[in-house]
């Protein structure tokens, strides 16, 4: 008897189980306008060899750059990066449906929770400084990685300089 319940037992979850197989769409949507089928469009801001206009491509060739610094154990933005951010806030203006992402890194040197504060309160001071600008918060968000995603490796001023920094990445 303890066998046949056993039988059933695992019958009943095979059952349940192919229950919940997925199946497939009856009518799959078109291919998107000036593709083949089965090929998507690029996601890196070029078509063949020129720049779409808006895109993280775009941004990085119209800036003078991506990315501020910050000296150690510091998140205020200095002439330099004044500088750097006003050249965004332009190309941003020029594309008001522009979404972007500041991150905020550090260096190796402190804890993981220390880095990921002090990433966060870098990404914050740049983006605080695109809000006075005249940039909506709403089109600006922020993330830190702390010293989880460094730019050089090694453990030496020169490296730690390039670590300390908030990246404008352009999300949509």
């Amino acid at each position: 008897m303890a066998n046949l319940s056993a039988k059933l037992f695992v019958a009943a979850g095979l059952l349940a189980a192919a229950g919940c197989a997925k199946k497939p769409p009856a009518d799959l949507p078109p291919p998107a306008v000036g593709t083949d089928q089965g090929t998507t469009a690029p996601t890196d801001g070029t078509v063949g060899n020129a720049v779409v206009p808006g895109s993280q491509q775009d941004f990085i060739a119209s800036v003078s750059s991506d990315t501020v610094y910050f000296d150690t154990d510091m998140y205020d933005i200095d002439a330099e990066d004044r500088a750097t951010l006003d050249s965004q806030i332009a190309w941003l203006q020029r594309y008001p449906q522009a979404r972007v992402t500041l991150e905020g890194h550090a260096d190796e040197r402190g804890t993981r929770e220390y880095n990921l504060a002090l990433g966060d309160r870098r990404a914050n001071a740049a983006k605080n400084y695109l809000v006075t600008r005249g940039i909506s918060a709403d089109r600006i968000s922020t993330i830190s990685y702390g010293k989880e995603r460094p730019k050089a490796l090694g453990s030496d001023e020169a490296s730690w300089a390039q670590n300390r920094r908030a990246v404008t990445v352009i999300i949509g």
